[in-house]
């Protein structure tokens, strides 16, 4: 019987890998061994009831109780914090999924690769924030990395019995978010409401205001280049409303690979947890005589300012990643909490990096994991001064 984990299990990828493996059998197909989640301890324990893994770990220590008490009489093993996370990491699983969001998904991510693992990779931060560490340590192990983010899934899928060397250019596309259509002068007024009522997906809620800022892109540009290898000028944006062409991959003859299918995320989960197969799934099938017209634009540089500086995170490499999603972390959170506006969250960012650039060694080559959250850190305490101070003048 194949053993898995889900890390992030209460989250929207989660939900959507929970449901794949009940459909696929759940405990009577897999054996789980590690569910995690947040404060959604109801939930979890919901999930634990029914795949019955060996642990189930929630983020926050002071919802342990709670969790202690939905499980009791199961056998399910139960604890709380990062710790925790990281040693349920440890236990032998033959599938991994990352899907916690942010940072600290990092290092659970990292303790399943040492492993030798097949780890399905929805926390695009760790890509971010330690690209040459994560690949090393794949690398190193013999593990195997799947993406799991709709638009590099689709881009693996389009390389397969490829030779990356003959890769021209890499397109990535956007729907734009939510405010993709409001008129430039209008944005810096958008609501948290508003910035969340995405056209086409549904995901979480940052996940959701990143794609209304472009953060979310400018994060997927810097993956695409830590996980294919590919060039900074190689990678391209593409605004696609419709979001049924989720990457193209052009060749140096001319040739565009373009990967299609619903918007749903249970298409690049299934594919991760099938993989080296393909396995039926239930996602829309297109009717592309309905669909009739597919439309693109290039992306407003000014609207999305998180792309321009996207581009110089890729520059300085080293641990300029590490800043830059922390920074943008601590910004998404002002913007929730109401003190800064939607466009002040570039700002915020721009700000973190020009102060961090000449105070500490971004250009690390050699980097450890210590380097990196060490980075992390200064970055959230300079963004929160950062943002503080925007607040301060609104």
């Amino acid at each position: 019987m194949r053993s898995i984990s889900i890390f992030g299990a209460t989250g929207s990828v989660g939900e959507s890998t929970y449901d794949l493996i009940c459909r696929a059998g759940g405990a009577q197909t897999f054996r789980t061994v590690a569910l995690t989640g947040g404060r959604n301890v109801a939930r979890l324990a919901e999930m634990a009831r029914v795949l019955r893994p060996e642990v189930a770990v929630c983020a926050d220590d002071s919802c342990l109780p709670a969790l202690r008490d939905a499980l009791a009489g199961t056998g399910v093993e139960v604890a709380a914090g990062d710790a925790a996370i990281a040693e349920a990491a440890d236990r032998p699983a033959d599938w991994v999924m990352s899907a916690i969001v942010g940072a600290a998904g990092l290092v659970p991510g990292l303790r399943a690769l040492r492993h030798g693992r097949a780890l399905a990779l929805a926390n695009k931060e760790s890509l971010v924030t330690a690209g040459p560490l994560l690949m090393a340590t794949a690398a190193r192990h013999d593990a195997q990395i799947l993406p799991v983010d709709s638009e590099h899934s689709a881009i693996y899928q389009a390389l397969v019995g490829e030779d990356i060397a003959a890769v021209e250019r890499i397109i990535l596309t956007a729907s734009g978010g939510a405010l993709r259509d409001w008129p430039l002068e209008a944005l810096a007024q958008a609501t948290v409401k508003e910035a969340l009522a995405h056209p086409n997906w549904a995901m979480g809620q940052r996940i959701t205001i990143d794609s209304a800022s472009m953060f979310n892109k400018a994060l997927e540009v810097i993956e695409t280049r830590e996980f294919f290898g590919v060039r900074p000028e190689q990678i391209e944006v593409i605004i696609h409303p419709e979001s049924l062409i989720h990457s193209l991959v052009g060749f140096q003859d001319g040739a565009i690979m373009a990967h299609m299918g619903a918007p749903d995320m249970r298409h690049s989960i299934g594919y991760a947890l099938n993989w080296p197969a393909r396995a039926p799934l239930p996602v829309a099938r297109l009717d592309l005589a309905q669909i009739a017209t597919l439309s693109f634009r290039a992306p407003d540089l000014e609207r999305y300012p998180a792309l321009r500086l996207c581009r110089e995170v890729m520059e300085a490499r080293g641990l300029a990643g590490a800043a830059f999603n922390a920074a943008k972390e601590i910004a998404l959170d002002r913007f929730l909490e109401g003190r800064i506006g939607f466009m002040d969250m570039a700002g915020v960012v721009e700000d973190t990096l020009a102060r961090m650039m000449p105070e500490m060694c971004l250009e690390t080559d050699a980097m450890t994991l210590e380097d990196i959250l060490g980075a992390d850190h200064l970055a959230r305490v300079r963004a929160s001064e950062a943002a503080a101070a925007l607040a301060a003048r609104r």
